[in-house]
């Protein structure tokens, strides 16, 4: 039987800068933490896609039955960009951020939740 969710979504977007280097570089680690993450949200991965870039910076998106995650990583400073986005009640967004600062282990982070509703406004006709 299909779910049918509520008109409403939690994005957590993250910074996290002094990560562990070598965390931040193991790709394979990386991808395990971030479907651990997923899972620890009760999200439904049904795909992924990834590129690593020169320098070893490593971008990875993430296809929710929910919507989507992502990171963006930045080996030369340590640090890296996260986000999940979830439709719906049943998902718990900070489980990801949770597994991400566990593998991840930064000295700095910036964290916001958004609540995305029905009050969101088209800006323009464009739009």
């Amino acid at each position: 039987m299909e779910t049918i969710h509520d008109f409403i979504g939690h994005h957590l977007i993250a910074n996290y800068s002094g990560c562990d280097y070598d965390a931040l570089t193991n790709l394979e680690g990386l991808r395990d933490a971030l479907c651990r993450g997923i899972a620890a949200t009760g999200a439904t991965i049904l795909s992924a896609n990834e590129h690593v870039f020169d320098g070893n910076g490593f971008t990875m998106m993430f296809l929710l039955s929910e919507s989507h995650a992502s990171i963006h990583t930045y080996p030369e400073y340590a640090s890296c960009f996260i986000d999940i986005f979830t439709c719906g009640l049943e998902c718990k967004p900070e489980e990801f951020g949770r597994v991400m600062e566990e593998y991840l282990c930064p000295t700095n982070s910036s964290k916001k939740m958004l609540v995305r509703d029905e009050g969101i406004k088209k800006i323009s006709a464009c739009l």
